[in-house]
């Protein structure tokens, strides 16, 4: 299920907070964003929302600031949200355009995978920016040289699925059953299996084209060094 980010302008306009309000919540540290794109825009979850909204609430009925940055430090945010605490390092989250350039191909080859489900953003903005982890660069590295190897879009569809179960199984291996994870696992060690064989035959490959396209570049710059001698020659007589 992807999450849903706003954008800092959102954030303010919905929640119809201030910015110097806001930058005084960053400042100590009760706010932060959930991550930055490549191109520097900072984003917010929706739980940052529901928690600007609290805190103009309590603006609003005649807190002070300073009752408002204690109570939340305290007890946390109204609502039982506990003490909030904020780590200072930011995620990072990509854009098409980001990256496309980080794997070396065009953004319209990541829509072109978008739409046959090979892969997907992870991650929207409430304006509709498609953001993904840094996770998708490793992927789509993936899938362009499954190509190489020939692989259907099919083929990298069901290898791209496996790629993302797996990191789902990294992250949060408490939530699948034995039941579910073994079989998929198997599957995955299979794949690789598989892939391990192609690979084979292409490094095998590959060393019998390096032999021959050796041997027959200096067969060619012998020929063309004869032509030029010929040439040569006649042009002397």
């Amino acid at each position: 299920m992807h999450k849903k980010l706003a954008t800092r302008i959102e954030l303010l306009e919905e929640s119809e907070i201030g910015e110097d309000a806001l930058a005084r919540l960053e400042k100590d540290k009760l706010m932060a964003p959930a991550g930055i794109t490549n191109d520097g825009l900072p984003l917010y979850s929706r739980s940052a929302l529901d928690r600007l909204v609290k805190i103009k609430t309590m603006l609003d009925l005649g807190y002070r600031w300073e009752d408002v940055v204690k109570i939340i430090k305290k007890v946390g945010f109204p609502g039982g949200e506990g003490k909030r605490r904020l780590s200072s390092r930011e995620d990072q989250f990509l854009t098409v355009g980001g990256l496309a350039e980080r794997v070396g191909v065009s953004p319209r080859t990541i829509k072109h995978w978008e739409d046959k489900g090979i892969i997907g953003p992870d991650m929207r903005s409430e304006g509709g920016f498609r953001l993904y982890s840094e996770s998708f660069v490793f992927l789509c590295e993936l899938i362009r040289d499954l190509q190489l190897f020939g692989y259907t879009l099919e083929d990298i569809k069901a290898t791209s699925d496996l790629f993302r179960d797996f990191l789902a199984m990294q992250a949060e291996s408490g939530a699948f059953s034995e039941e579910v994870a073994s079989p998929r696992l198997d599957e995955m060690l299979e794949q690789i299996r598989i892939l391990y064989e192609k690979m084979n035959l292409l490094k095998a490959g590959i060393e019998r084209w390096d032999d021959l396209l050796k041997k027959k570049k200096k067969e060619i710059i012998a020929l063309r060094n004869r032509f030029r001698r010929r040439m040569s020659a006649r042009e002397k007589d």
